[in-house]
């Protein structure tokens, strides 16, 4: 017996009460969108579980011939992706525990609501849904060939791949925009992989971890004696990237003076070194990430205009994790094989609460953030499954040190200026963020810079900025 199709999600209800079938198949098929088959007994079950093969089995307990442990058995050798849920009768609830632990996916007792297990059979779609998708995405990564590090398949993620790669092609100047964690350097990475420079390394520069005065020295470089210190003439960065790609990540934090200095770059091609009278000329493709407002920054006269124009020949928007939800199995599945390998733990794998609740939860440091949190469950998970839980653990804790810097911000520094509040809140995050990292490695601070998406160079010198010593977190 088969209802009209609706979708391609399938449910099979199976009980030997034929009026019980067709009431569930009345309230199902109203609340759960899905095509509904019926069988009266678990030979015709598994007879429509191999010709059929439905998403979800809804099945009674206890029955005549075959009983719902013995279909549950039988689901489970054929196609474990399917989700069973078990009904109970009086009396039976031991069973159904048992059931669980075989794998199915829920039950409930009789008499029951019908609002409640139309929610238990939506969730147990999703459930397969999302299993049979991360197995194909299990095996799509095996065959993943893409010339670019970005993992996706996305529209939103694909159309910003395909601009990436064709921009390579391209000398002009190109600014990539997205919010924190989205993977701009990637996307620079990507842009000159794709371009004639690419046998020439890429040269990467941290704009905010370098103060003015190192910053502009930095770039640009400097002649013996140009400042105390100077003992030896430095090429800068640009010198280095000559032939190349430089990408100023995080643009929107470098000052005034230096965006001046990076203009004449920009627009002849030429770099003065500190102390020095002469330009140089140079050849190099520059590339500029940030997730700030620009626009905002220009009209509170932070940003130059005629940069920002200069700047912005080309652009790339970057997708946050919320327009590329469809990804996130793929991604889960990417980070899991890397870090399995990383801190050799082969055999692991998600549970599916633990694929829903990714796909629910709001990652506001996107991919970062969600990559972070699979490093975290790998490393610490006591089984062979990550569950929900083993990740939910870090995304309360790190709400709850947002509310606390969100607290201090409002109560502690409210009556001092706005430039000093947020220097004290800064300075004060960096302390917590840089602390926290050295203790997650244990003092080990090339791997804390690279958990934190950061040179070893620039995070040495935050450390020493805040006056933090590796050694003091090292057992």
């Amino acid at each position: 017996m088969h209802t009209e199709e609706k979708n391609n999600k399938r449910l099979l209800i199976v009980d030997d009460e034929k009026d019980l079938l067709n009431l569930l198949k009345k309230v199902l098929s109203k609340k759960c969108n899905c095509e509904i088959s019926l069988a009266e007994n678990g030979k015709k079950a598994k007879r429509l579980v191999d010709s059929w093969r439905p998403d979800v089995v809804l099945t009674d307990i206890k029955m005549p011939d075959s009983d719902g442990l013995q279909l549950l058995s039988y689901i489970m050798e054929v196609d474990p992706t399917i989700s069973t849920v078990i009904m109970t009768g009086y009396g039976t609830v031991e069973l159904a525990v048992k059931a669980l632990k075989l794998g199915a996916y829920d039950f409930f007792e009789k008499p029951f609501d019908n609002d409640k297990i139309a929610r238990v059979v939506r969730r147990a779609l999703e459930r397969t849904c999302l299993v049979r998708e991360n197995k194909q995405l299990q095996l799509q990564l095996t065959k993943h060939s893409n010339p670019t590090e970005f993992i996706g398949k996305s529209k939103a993620i694909s159309h910003a791949v395909h601009l990436l790669t064709r921009f390579g092609q391209s000398d002009a100047t190109l600014l990539i925009r997205g919010e924190s964690g989205t993977g701009k350097e990637i996307a620079a990475r990507t842009v000159h992989a794709a371009s004639k420079r690419a046998h020439k390394k890429m040269i990467t520069v941290n704009c905010p971890a370098l103060p003015e005065q190192i910053l502009e020295s930095e770039l640009f470089g400097y002649c013996k004696g140009a400042f105390t210190g100077a003992d030896n003439d430095k090429d800068g960065l640009f010198l280095e990237a000559d032939g190349s790609t430089i990408l100023l990540d995080e643009i929107a934090d470098i000052p005034i003076s230096v965006q001046t200095k990076l203009l004449r770059v920009l627009q002849e091609k030429e770099i003065q070194p500190l102390g020095q009278t002469n330009t140089i000329q140079i050849d190099v493709r520059v590339l500029a990430s940030t997730n700030q407002d620009l626009e905002a920054k220009i009209k509170r006269g932070e940003f130059r205009e005629d940069l920002y124009y200069r700047l912005n020949v080309m652009t790339v928007s970057l997708p946050s994790l919320a327009e590329m939800k469809e990804d996130i199995p793929l991604l889960a599945q990417h980070f899991l094989n890397f870090y399995q390998k990383e801190y050799k733990r082969e055999g692991l794998s998600f549970s599916p609460e633990a694929l829903q609740f990714m796909m629910q939860h709001t990652w506001q440091g996107n991919v970062r953030e969600f990559q972070n949190i699979i490093n975290r469950a790998v490393l610490l998970v006591p089984g062979q499954v990550i569950t929900q839980t083993d990740l939910n653990d870090e995304g309360r804790n790190s709400s709850e040190s947002q509310s606390t810097i969100k607290s201090d911000l409002v109560i502690q520094e409210s009556d001092l200026s706005y430039k000093a509040a947020k220097s004290e809140v800064v300075s004060r995050f960096s302390v917590d963020y840089l602390s926290r990292a050295l203790k997650q490695t244990s003092g080990n601070v090339s791997v804390a810079a690279q958990k934190s998406g950061m040179e070893r160079q620039a995070f040495q010198r935050l450390l020493r900025r805040h006056g933090l010593v590796a050694q003091d977190f090292r057992n």
